[in-house]
């Protein structure tokens, strides 16, 4: 019996270091921008020995427009400002969309994305899956909604190297994310999913097509004001 209570204690403790250690990996980062995400440690890893580098330019909220804002949302995960990290109707309708074509869509939220791209390995793993949930509820249980989708903005891969919408404005079209048109915003937002597959500056038909219908979305929520409860 003093066996059971001591192996009983000594996992709840584990169990309680695991959880501190997750939320100091996590919290600090409501006020502290994240100088690297371990995406972009695993693209350096892959690419030593080359002439790689990481090009990110941080963007705080009042500096990114509120334009590329929507259009990131709009293409990713237009329940963003509703659900709490999970999406548990675009997971159904991605289901219900593979028994029917036979091809899964992605349906990561954003809150996903940056738990992901934050604090785990690229790759497929139910480990990673679960690990992906655990950060997913961390950030959105640490971090206001506004911040979720700054921090997004600013690590999300855009190119080669690049990181961050005012990276990939560079980049992309050759001037600072002040001055991306709707257009341009609604071209990078629409190579989100494909990031290292197009080119928003020499933009295939494809993603000409997602990027009017993404401009057309923008048109249906009402514009910019949707993002305005976002805090």
């Amino acid at each position: 019996m003093a066996r059971k209570k001591g192996l009983a204690g000594l996992l709840w403790r584990a169990a309680l270091t695991l959880v501190l250690l997750s939320v100091a990996l996590v919290l600090p980062f409501r006020w502290i921008n994240p100088p690297t995400t371990m995406v972009m440690l695993e693209r350096s890893w892959q690419q030593r020995g080359t002439d790689y580098h990481i090009n990110m330019q941080w963007l705080s909220w009042n500096q990114i427009p509120r334009h590329a804002a929507l259009a990131a949302v709009v293409s990713e995960d237009q329940n963003f400002p509703n659900h709490y990290g999970i999406d548990i109707k675009a997971i159904k309708k991605a289901i219900a969309e593979r028994e029917r074509r036979g091809s899964l869509r992605g349906a990561s939220t954003i809150s996903q994305q940056v738990a992901r791209n934050m604090y785990l390995w690229t790759g497929r793993s139910w480990v990673r899956k679960g690990l992906e949930v655990w950060f997913t509820g961390l950030v959105e249980l640490c971090w206001p909604k506004q911040r979720i989708l700054e921090v997004y903005l600013n690590i999300a891969e855009w190119g080669d190297g690049v990181f961050g919408l005012g990276a990939a404005s560079h980049y992309h079209f050759g001037i600072p994310a002040s001055q991306l048109s709707n257009w341009q915003s609604a071209l990078l937002a629409s190579s989100l999913p494909s990031p290292l597959k197009y080119n928003p500056a020499s933009p295939a038909p494809h993603l000409i097509e997602r990027a009017n219908w993404n401009l057309g979305q923008q048109r249906m929520l009402g514009g910019t004001n949707w993002l305005a409860p976002l805090r």
